[in-house]
């Protein structure tokens, strides 16, 4: 066992204690339910046990080595950190997990802090309400109730960390996927963050029209409706009524944030994001060229963007056709790459990575940060060798280095992996826009419909 004042974790390595499952909100169900978070008060006259995660939010993914949700599990805002035995006033890193806005945990093997924890920080993870729960729209109930809560947790880090050897003064927000999104979104408010780690945040909001509509489509217009139980939202959510993307929910805000000009921010995208997608079947690839351009209508991209991505050489191993090639690249430079990379242009203390180490797809870059490359032979394409374990150290010091200093060893644009060629030209002039108002089309019968009510 371990103690760090008032809470008593459990030694997870020689150099590092783990306290996990500390609660820094009230349950957000009951009269509570689709309402701002209510803080946890930290008592200063006893010692809590944090042996154990906590339960993760409402979800209906189950997601290898990590803890599913079951109906009844409603103490889910809780977070974790992972302490340096030894050391006082270190750097803070908290990390927000991914998940589509819709699924994730921080209690996923992937998201262990001990090796980031072991090189000198202060490692923070936080659970926090998804899909309907977290970002959909209830008449007189606040939106974006998923960042209200990573917010509640950020200021428990700051009034609470220093207990566990933090620097409450040296914080850095970070995130991957919808979790770097949110990392943006964090760092608008004063004095709560210093530096923002965001790796492929993508370029998704949402109109207050098209969360209206979402809500619509799972029969859940107000919160006086008829009572249904949070594990029917988290079976609604299973199938999107989106063409092109099945994600439903996200922060409803007219364009994702750029961190004020005084945090410094380090900024990473992977080569062939929606290569991911492409392998787990959920981005189904046009497999013609007029197929390819009616995607690209839809998400208004023009055609002299695709003519490009069309006449770029060769498919990359395991595409069939230049064509499904071409839309995987467009699609991830769409939402991915060309967003982080003008959002890195557009801010005066912004570093940028490019992780190309094959098969640089969406997540590949992650276990590589956080130093955990056992189990991750899917995202990084393979059993790790001895080179993967060299990139990975140099690459989790770059983000220690970061969150120390503000320097992650480099300036202006890196690579992690060899070199590839630019797709950038056809980009030039071309609108990025990032609000989402589509059609939502009639719900498929065969789920389950659903209303509900705080209950």
């Amino acid at each position: 066992m371990a103690r760090r004042g008032r809470f008593r974790g459990r030694a997870v390595d020689p150099g590092v204690d783990a306290f996990l499952g500390i609660r820094y909100a009230e349950p957000p169900f009951g009269p509570r339910r689709f309402a701002e978070p209510v803080p946890v008060p930290v008592s200063g006259g006893h010692t809590v046990d944090c042996l154990e995660f906590g339960p993760i939010a409402p979800q209906a993914a189950r997601l290898p080595g990590a803890p599913v949700w079951r109906p009844g599990d409603e103490d889910v805002l809780s977070l974790n950190a992972w302490v340096p035995k030894r050391g006082d006033g270190l750097p803070v890193l908290f990390f927000v997990h991914g998940g589509a806005y819709t699924f994730g945990s921080s209690a996923q093997p992937d998201f262990d802090g001990t090796a980031l924890a072991r090189a000198g920080l202060v490692v923070v993870t936080c659970n926090y309400r998804l899909g309907f729960e977290g970002f959909g729209h209830v008449p007189g109930r606040p939106d974006n109730r998923g960042l209200l809560d990573q917010r509640a947790a950020l200021r428990w880090v700051r009034d609470n960390v220093e207990v566990l050897g933090g620097d409450p003064g040296n914080v850095t927000v970070a995130g991957h996927s919808s979790g770097a999104a949110s990392a943006l979104f964090l760092a608008a408010e004063p004095g709560l963050v210093r530096r923002v780690v965001a790796h492929s945040p993508p370029n998704r909001v949402y109109a207050p029209s098209f969360a209206r509509r979402v809500a619509r489509w799972v029969d859940a217009s107000t919160p006086e409706s008829a009572v249904t139980s949070a594990a029917r939202l988290a079976d609604a959510q299973r199938t999107g009524p989106l063409g092109h993307d099945r994600v439903l929910f996200g922060p409803v805000a007219d364009r994702l944030p750029v961190p004020p000009p005084e945090v410094d921010l380090l900024l990473c995208h992977t080569d062939h994001e929606y290569g991911l997608f492409e392998a787990v079947g959920s981005f189904r690839p046009a497999r013609t060229e007029a197929a390819l351009r009616r995607f690209a209508r839809d998400w208004r991209i023009p055609d002299h963007v695709v003519t490009a991505y069309l006449a770029l050489p060769g498919p990359l191993p395991g595409a069939d056709t230049p064509p499904p090639d071409a839309h995987v690249l467009l699609a991830g430079d769409f939402v991915y790459g060309e967003p982080t990379t003008r959002l890195f242009e557009a801010h005066p203390r912004a570093r940028l990575a490019r992780f190309t180490r094959p098969p640089a797809r969406h997540n590949a870059d992650l276990p590589f940060c956080f130093g955990n490359l056992r189990g991750a032979d899917f995202l990084i394409g393979g059993p790790p060798d001895a080179e993967a374990h060299a990139l990975s150290r140099r690459v989790l010091r770059s983000w220690v280095d970061f969150c120390a200093t503000g320097d992650p060893g480099w300036t202006g644009t890196h690579h992690w992996g060899p070199p590839t060629t630019p797709r950038r030209t056809p980009w030039r002039g071309v609108p990025l826009p990032p609000l989402l108002d589509p059609p939502v089309t009639p719900p498929d019968p065969r789920v389950p419909r659903c209303r509900t009510r705080g209950a």
